[in-house]
């Protein structure tokens, strides 16, 4: 039987697996929009603009540990979703971009919107490819899943020429798509090698990534970190992404601090690191001295990519192959090496660190404390609300980077991991649209979304899908006017004017943005909150809820001193 090529498209991936396309259409994507009238196996969730439409897909991938599909307007609307596209692409998240082009008969023309999008994607996917046959669409549809899905995952794109999807052809190989195990054992010898330098350390650490979490390795890094007493360092806000190890662990030593001279700082006293699933590294600014790790450290790099190993930092033991499987075999490896007097010394140094780690967060738990009553409320006043009514298995989607302050993890709050997600493209406009495809994967679970006012601005027609899909998320605006961190920023490089705190462009007043009024006109109830205690009572409430809800809190619109990471 003959079939379109955008049948064989919906065939192919609903037989995968896939529940949704988030998309935004325009003429050249209508194929598939008329076939999902009367073929239900895949949900179409529109968005307004294609910001909030890669950034569920994107949330959604990530929670889901699935493809994400994304059907986007041909280059116009392509261009839109570009800055979230580099987030996907920094994230290695693995989605399936797909946007329709010309008519091949038109191309000749150089038609309206017809543009190289295979060239315009390709430096921020893993794959991309223009598919000008019939017969090519499942062999393309298979490739790309595979691709993306893959370690290193990541984003692939395809773009589907309006004349391909309409055309009918018989025979198609219309074979499933099936990935391979892509479970690769480490070298025993890398693994015994570096078992043997961890063990044989006078003061080892472990800095660990978002890899760790996204293939369910945090309870078998936990193993390792105990057996070596070693404290666990998470990666910085730049790449922050997903929490690597449980926050409220004895051993969980925060966050790397964001550029060299305090990374160099934080790491001076370790004498070999263990790196696991994060790359080494991905500074923010330049300082002096450019090199961020300590010449005298010795690394043990593990991870399932091999251009990450040694790539700016060299090796004493570098091991390459499945996450889970490296560091399990580690940890037995660790069993091997021990010894009475090794025991003991992993004694000592566990308790040196649990005491410091718990001296820290008894302070912090006091500096918030001494901050209830500031108004309006401070950014520490505004995370210690929130910590208070935080449930158990609670995802948390953060765009808030001057308020938050990795506070949740420093207070021990977050108590399932797995729900934490961190900006890693640093694209502004992620976080609203991620908290709502986060919630699609997981209905079962509260979410809260913390967004600074700057970055929802930039994503914030994805209201109307929320309340469209009536999708229940509680989205905290930190309000406090400014894009805060360009202020920070450009105080840390010396500006003339930001050292005198003046600064252009970068205040959002005159008039400032109604966040009650967008939000209610988008479909999604709104309030806004100036007390702990409202906002404690409401956002518990609203977690508990059937429905979106928006909280507009002011808070302090001081210049804080610096970024706090550890």
């Amino acid at each position: 039987m003959a079939i379109s090529g955008i049948q064989a498209f919906i065939d192919l991936l609903a037989e995968f697996g896939v529940k949704y396309i988030f998309g935004n259409p325009g003429t050249t994507e209508m194929p598939l929009n008329d076939a999902l009238v009367t073929d239900r196996r895949l949900t179409y969730l529109l968005g307004l603009q294609e910001v909030p439409v890669m950034a569920m897909a994107d949330g959604y991938a990530m929670a889901s540990r699935s493809l994400g599909v994304v059907n986007l307007h041909i280059s116009c609307g392509l261009g839109n979703a570009m800055g979230m596209l580099y987030n996907a692409y920094r994230e290695g998240t693995p989605l399936l971009v797909t946007a329709g082009q010309q008519d091949r008969r038109l191309m000749f023309e150089e038609p309206i919107l017809y543009g190289q999008m295979v060239e315009v994607t390709r430096p921020w996917t893993k794959w991309s490819c223009e598919v000008n046959r019939v017969q090519d669409v499942p062999t393309a549809v298979r490739r790309a899943a595979q691709a993306a899905l893959t370690p290193p995952t990541g984003p692939v794109f395809l773009s589907l020429p309006i004349d391909v999807q309409m055309e009918l052809a018989e025979g198609l190989d219309m074979s499933p798509i099936r990935l391979p195990d892509v479970r690769v054992r480490p070298p025993q010898e890398a693994v015994r090698r570096a078992a043997e330098l961890l063990a044989g350390a006078k003061n080892p650490a472990i800095l660990a990534g978002s890899r760790v979490t996204e293939r369910d390795a945090i309870q078998v890094l936990v193993q390792v970190a105990e057996r070596l007493g070693a404290p666990v360092i998470t990666e910085s806000g730049t790449t922050h992404g997903r929490l690597a190890f449980p926050s409220d662990h004895p051993l969980n030593a925060g966050g790397l601090p964001l550029w060299s001279p305090e990374v160099r700082e934080r790491l001076k006293e370790y004498d070999v690191l263990l790196v696991v699933g994060m790359d080494l590294l991905r500074q923010y600014i330049y300082f002096e001295p450019s090199r961020a790790i300590p010449e005298h450290i010795k690394l043990v790099h593990l991870d399932e990519d091999p251009w990450q190993i040694g790539k700016n930092y060299a090796v004493e033991v570098g091991v390459l192959g499945d996450t889970t499987m490296s560091l399990a075999e580690l940890a037995e490896h660790l069993v091997d090496q021990s010894t009475v007097e090794s025991r003991a010394n992993v004694a000592a140094r566990t308790q040196q660190h649990v005491t410091r780690h718990q001296d820290a967060r008894a302070a912090l738990v006091e500096q918030i404390e001494s901050h209830r009553d500031i108004r309006p409320l401070s950014p520490l006043g505004l995370m210690g609300a929130l910590a208070k009514v935080l449930p158990p298995d609670v995802a948390v989607v953060e765009e808030a980077v001057t308020t938050t302050n990795t506070t949740f993890e420093r207070l021990g709050a977050l108590k399932n991991t797995t729900g934490y997600f961190g900006h890693r493209g640093w694209a502004l406009g992620w976080g609203l649209g991620v908290s709502i495809g986060v919630k699609l994967a997981w209905p079962e679970r509260p979410v809260l979304a913390l967004l600074g006012e700057g970055a929802a601005a930039y994503g914030v027609q994805g209201l109307w899908s929320a309340a469209r899909y009536n999708v229940p998320v509680v989205f905290v605006i930190c309000n406090n006017a400014q894009y805060q961190i360009l202020k920070l920023c450009g105080r840390s490089l010396n500006l003339d004017q930001a050292a005198r705190e003046q600064f252009e462009g970068v205040d959002l007043v005159g008039p400032e943005i109604d966040y009650l009024s967008l939000a209610k006109g988008f479909g999604v109830e709104a309030h806004r909150v100036t007390e702990p205690d409202e906002l404690a009572d409401r956002v518990a409430a609203g977690l508990r809820g059937n429905k979106p809800l928006l909280l507009d809190v002011p808070i302090s619109r001081t210049l804080q001193p610096r970024l706090q990471y550890g």
